[in-house]
């Protein structure tokens, strides 16, 4: 709003008196009035119009929001947007603001397709929102986003810069598969999709390592395929000795995980670059280990102090992606 103040004077004051000898408050005690005029307060400026703020552009790809969701805000704003998607269910709501106002994550849905999952075979997505009996897993998400931020801080506290290992914002695309259990999740650009049917989505703890699995295929990709460029070799010799061996490839696995009928998750074949996985899966040892350390309760068999080349991949992989930080003591000779 614009002011004017304008200072009206009485013609009194127009005179001016007989020179006197003034006191600091004037000659009747009172403090002396100037005779001019003062000039007008300029104009304020009009204030500025409120920000609107614009969703990044990936925000806005089609089927991220139910629909109807972008045309019930406008103008657009992802928050708005968050409101509007989870107005059913106020606890979900919460979680879902929460996530985004800590993280920048957004959480939405993945678009319905026909999946091609190599040794899965073809698998149904549907998109469905984490409400009501399925709020859980939005609990979980929002419980390993801070969990992870507080593990990286801790890390970070031990190296000599900023790490770079991104784990948000990250846009969550939740689904279910149809009459399946996997996927569990997967990553790519800035989204994890992430499956409440999922086989692994069963615990706060799992989920944690999801997240961390997945997280380290976005960090990947951030880098052009690191993990092919640099552990390609190593792994691919792995799988040539070993082929499909459980017991072979145990001493080489950085997780536990297994494929139904299969092998390692780690060195599961016709499920895109082995070595892809196999780095995912150092991710999650990686984050097992050092929250051991932590804890003051370090492994009694680090990844690091097993056959050749896991000592080479896990230095690779700390240098990488973790400003070389490793709390686990260097393993014994021989």
């Amino acid at each position: 709003m614009v002011r004017e103040h304008v200072l009206l004077l009485s013609a009194l004051f127009a005179c001016t008196p007989s020179p006197v000898a003034l006191s600091p408050l004037g000659v009747d005690g009172r403090a002396p009035v100037s005779s001019e005029v003062p000039p007008e307060t300029p104009p304020e400026a009009p204030p500025e119009p409120p920000e609107v703020e614009v969703a990044p552009p990936e925000l806005l790809v089609e089927g991220l929001f139910p629909d109807g969701i972008a045309a019930a805000c406008e103008p657009f704003t992802t928050r708005c947007a968050i409101e509007a998607t989870y107005k059913d269910d106020n606890a979900s709501l919460q979680l879902a603001l929460a996530l985004y106002d800590e993280f920048g994550d957004v959480a939405g849905v993945e678009e319905a397709y026909t999946m091609q999952g190599g040794f899965r075979g073809e698998i149904q997505i549907v998109p469905e929102l984490p409400v009501g009996g399925e709020r859980h897993h939005l609990e979980w998400v929002l419980g390993a986003q801070r969990d992870l931020a507080d593990f990286l801080g801790k890390i970070e506290e031990q190296a000599a810069g900023e790490l770079s290992y991104r784990h948000a914002p990250i846009t969550w695309r939740f689904f279910r598969s149809v009459g399946r259990t996997t996927p569990s999740a997967y990553a790519s650009g800035s989204k994890i999709a992430y499956n409440l049917s999922g086989s692994l989505n069963r615990s706060a703890g799992r989920v944690r390592e999801l997240v961390f699995h997945e997280a380290f295929h976005l960090n990947d990709g951030d880098r052009d395929g690191w993990s092919q460029r640099v552990l390609g070799e190593a792994v691919e010799g792995v799988v040539a000795r070993c082929g499909t061996d459980v017991d072979c490839l145990a001493p080489y696995a950085p997780g536990t995980t297994k494929v139904v009928g299969g092998t390692y998750y780690a060195f599961q074949q016709d499920n895109g670059i082995v070595a892809n996985e196999y780095a995912a899966e150092l991710a999650v040892r990686y984050l097992r280990e050092q929250q051991a350390a932590l804890a003051g309760r370090p492994p009694r068999h680090a990844f690091k102090c097993g056959p050749a080349p896991n000592a080479e991949n896990w230095s690779a992989f700390v240098e990488e992606f973790f400003a070389g930080v490793d709390l686990i003591p260097a393993c014994p000779d021989g």
